[in-house]
């Protein structure tokens, strides 16, 4: 057995440990915590759309502050430059010459909100952090830290004044994930954890909490790239995404709600989404449920209903639903 088989048990305490604190302090989200480790494991960018006040930016925020890793939040506005984003270089006088100063994109955790709201301009210019983890300045070109994971918001109400993301750029995100409103049970505790917090903040301050150090969320990506893939399970995971890209062996009517289907991108997606979640379940193996339960995240902003599916209220969401109901098990 080699070491990194003899550190797995410390690994997955530590993501536990990582999910049960996240869980303490954002309360009631536990759908978008666990997505957002899954992201951390896959090495995958993350968009979140929600309605004002879920918790979007303080769940990025807690991440950051349990990890050995800097953070940047960046809210995006129509009148937001791409040098806001990635730098920019700055005349030295006395040097005679260019120096570049970098902007919040080198950042390991980069939280951008409401990306929706920034220009064509600015959203090409992070579709290059974001696919080829690196950015372009003039002539010269940076590479981004190695443990480099970008959350965006979005939020579904305001549309006036916003600037659709691409379908270039949304491929680019390992997963679309859709937060609603906490239960009652949830909104109580929310309640109460306000009410201590509003105390403690009266007092010293709190002590920082224990961070994890960048090489154990390497060293867990190693380890979900170990997990077992069954090729029953390998095969159905590719007949989900072949079945959108040919609906019409299913089902005819789905055929003319399709327009186009996943890429190979999200077939890769799909499988490291599931390896993650089965590795944070404390499995070693993946299952069908791993794939089926991470299907809607990774599949619903990569599959395109057509117009006629759009009028009549079809989006990417439903169409991964009925994909999941036609290709059978194995």
């Amino acid at each position: 057995m080699d070491s990194r088989s003899d550190d797995l048990p410390r690994l997955h305490d530590a993501f536990r440990a990582l999910r049960d604190a996240l869980a303490a302090e954002i309360v009631g989200q536990g759908a978008l915590i666990e997505r957002l480790l899954i992201a951390l494991l896959a090495d995958g960018h993350l968009l979140v759309e929600g309605a004002p006040g879920l918790a979007k930016t303080s769940a990025v925020r807690a991440l950051a502050a349990r990890l050995e890793a800097d953070f940047a939040r960046v809210q995006f506005t129509p009148d937001l430059l791409p040098a806001d984003l990635t730098g920019t270089e700055v005349w030295r006088p006395q040097e005679g010459r260019f120096e570049f100063q970098p902007g919040p994109v080198f950042h390991p955790i980069l939280l951008a909100d409401e990306i929706n709201r920034a220009p064509a301009k600015v959203q090409s210019a992070l579709l290059e952090a974001m696919g080829e983890r690196q950015v372009t300045v003039g002539r010269a070109t940076y590479a981004l830290p190695p443990l480099f994971l970008v959350m965006a918001t979005q939020n579904p109400i305001e549309q006036e004044g916003t600037f659709p993301l691409p379908e270039a750029q949304l491929d680019r995100f390992l997963m679309h994930v859709r937060i609603g409103y906490p239960q009652a049970a949830a909104e109580a505790e929310i309640l109460r954890l306000a009410r201590e917090r509003a105390r403690a903040s009266l007092h010293a301050p709190a002590a920082p909490p224990v961070r994890m150090p960048q090489a154990d969320v390497f060293a867990a990506r190693a380890a979900v790239l170990d997990l077992h893939l069954a090729p029953a399970v390998e095969r159905y995971l590719i007949e989900l995404v072949l079945a959108s890209r040919e609906p019409a062996r299913y089902d005819a009517a789905l055929a003319r709600r399709i327009a186009w289907g996943a890429s190979p991108r999200g077939s890769i997606a799909l499988e490291r989404c599931a390896r993650a979640r089965a590795w944070l379940g404390g499995r070693d193996f993946v299952t069908p449920d791993d794939v089926r339960a991470v299907a809607p995240d990774v599949l619903r902003h990569r599959i395109l209903p057509s117009y006629e599916a759009t009028a009549e209220g079809w989006d990417g969401e439903r169409l991964v639903a009925e994909l999941l109901q036609r290709v059978p098990l194995p």
